[in-house]
């Protein structure tokens, strides 16, 4: 491999370590709250609003990360907001003041919201058809594969090392490595200032606003019970209207950060469909398995990251196996894709079967079918999609899909957590009116407080099985609409690309 095509694959490995460091910032913080809040001595109310500014920094960011990449050059951009994820990675623990602390979690996460945008640009921009399916399987991982992983970190931290710090710290390293391949694998290029008059500002301010809004209702919504809130409801109240004036502001914009207009191309505006509703059946896998074996068994972190293990590590070889797979002339990536969605039903139906009894082992089967199903349906997706686009559209894919994964992700784990609480209250009074007509027939009844937790651990354990037959259904439901998107040969790896040449190290 010639001196300038290394340097720029070493670029491109920089690139995919800020995205997975980004994707692990925000989701051990997340997972570690509670060590967080005690260190810092902060109430439960307070602390949740930590991951929520991360959250919102993180979804504003992604549909205007591609354009400030371009503008400002991708090296540039990137050793530009690494430095600052780092440097509030550093402070973050020596605060206490929960403005400050909220300021510099929110800066973050606009930071780190623009990594994984930048990986998807770049593959889709300058990886030739031969190794490109391969570059979308790396970004898959920060789908399938940083979500898992992030459980194991936060038990490291809280649980082995006792030293809560390191859920902020342990970017600093990743961040440093990235930086270094960043550096000296991508080229300098100058700032095309002539952009910055071009681009929709009028829209970009009530755009981000807006996307802002809706993160604060989906991340804060279950806990200030939705409409008995008036934040949370003039919070999706406005931000859903801001969000329609960004949305027709960017159609008619003849420069958009995203541009809209691809979404009439069947495989993009169906498949962008089907994935929305695809990142709320992943919950199964992460959310689902933590909710029962931390609430209803009362597991730590580590104690939990084995289950979460089953699904993170085989990430590493099947997203490549995919790809390869794909790369097959006698392979129809719908069928892949479809084949995907069922075994994640399939993991579905087996988490259905749980009992108070389950521990660890009892995941074992439903996380395996995980496993194996996320990357197959992911990478699928991702391929039938972006197959009908230009390379000098990577850019506007890039935002448009990193905006949906993310609000994906948080409409996702919102709308489930909502679900499990409804189902728990309900299986909660049936229980309690079956305990009640079965106190007249037995002399010696439980006590009433020990009747109550018997009942509340049994309905939380329902509802964990009312949400993986939901979202079973889901993935089924999901499976005709997947075989409806337009048929895509595989591409000919043997062929030269028809994508921009590799960034060259020499240019500017």
């Amino acid at each position: 491999m010639s001196s300038a095509k290394t340097r720029a694959m070493a670029g491109l490995a920089g690139i995919l370590l800020a995205a997975m460091m980004a994707g692990l910032n925000g989701r051990v913080g997340a997972l570690a709250l509670a060590d967080v809040r005690g260190a810092l001595g902060l109430g439960l109310d307070e602390a949740s609003w930590l991951s929520t500014a991360y959250s919102g920094g993180e979804l504003i960011a992604m549909p205007f990360a591609a354009w400030f990449a371009i503008t400002l050059s991708v090296r540039r951009f990137s050793l530009w907001m690494l430095g600052v994820c780092a440097a509030a990675a550093v402070m973050l623990p020596f605060l206490h003041k929960l403005d400050l602390l909220l300021a510099l979690r929110f800066l973050q996460g606009v930071a780190g919201g623009t990594m994984i945008p930048l990986l998807m640009m770049v593959a889709l921009k300058f990886l030739p058809l031969s190794i490109r399916l391969h570059g979308l399987a790396l970004y898959a991982l920060t789908a399938t594969f940083a979500p898992q992983l992030s459980t194991w970190l936060a038990g490291q931290w809280t649980d082995s090392l006792f030293d809560w710090r390191w859920v902020y710290w342990q970017i600093v390293p990743l961040a440093a490595l990235a930086a270094s391949l960043m550096a000296w694998g991508l080229p300098r290029e100058p700032i095309q200032t002539a952009r910055f008059r071009q681009a929709n500002w009028a829209g970009m301010a009530p755009g981000a606003l807006g996307l802002g809004l809706l993160v604060v209702a989906l991340d804060q919504g279950v806990r200030l019970d939705w409409f008995r809130s008036p934040l949370i409801t003039v919070s999706l109240a406005g931000g859903l209207a801001l969000l329609l004036v960004f949305l027709l502001t960017e159609w008619y914009h003849a420069s958009p950060f995203i541009k809209l207009q691809i979404l009439e191309r069947r495989n993009l505006g169906l498949g962008f469909t089907v994935f929305l509703f695809l990142l709320v059946t992943l919950t199964s896998g992460s959310l689902l398995p933590a909710h029962y074996l931390a609430n209803v068994q009362g597991y730590r972190p580590m104690q939990m990251a084995p289950v979460a293990l089953l699904v993170a590590l085989p990430q590493l070889i099947l997203g490549s196996a995919v790809a390869l797979l794909l790369y097959q002339k006698w392979v129809d990536a719908r069928i892949v894709f479809a084949s995907g969605l069922a075994l994640i039903a399939l993991a579905c139906f087996a988490g259905m079967q749980l009992t108070s009894d389950w521990h660890r082992d009892q995941f074992i089967l439903a996380q395996a079918l995980q496993a194996v199903g996320q990357p197959m349906a992911v990478v699928a997706m991702l391929f039938l999609a972006t197959s009908v686009v230009q390379p000098q559209e990577g850019p506007y894919v890039s935002g448009l899909i990193n905006t949906l994964r993310a609000f994906g992700s948080l409409a996702g784990a919102a709308v489930v957590a909502q679900f499990m609480i409804v189902r728990s209250r309900f299986h909660g009074e049936m229980l309690l009116d079956h305990a009640a007509g079965a106190a007249h027939a037995i002399p010696e009844a439980l006590p009433p407080l020990q009747l109550m937790g018997i009942i509340g651990h049994q309905s939380l354990v329902l509802s964990v099985g009312d949400a993986y037959l939901v979202l079973g259904v889901l993935a089924l439901l999901l499976i005709p609409m997947a075989l409806k998107l337009s048929y895509v040969p595989p591409p000919d790896s043997g062929k030269a690309s028809a994508a921009l040449p590799l960034p060259s190290p020499s240019q500017g």
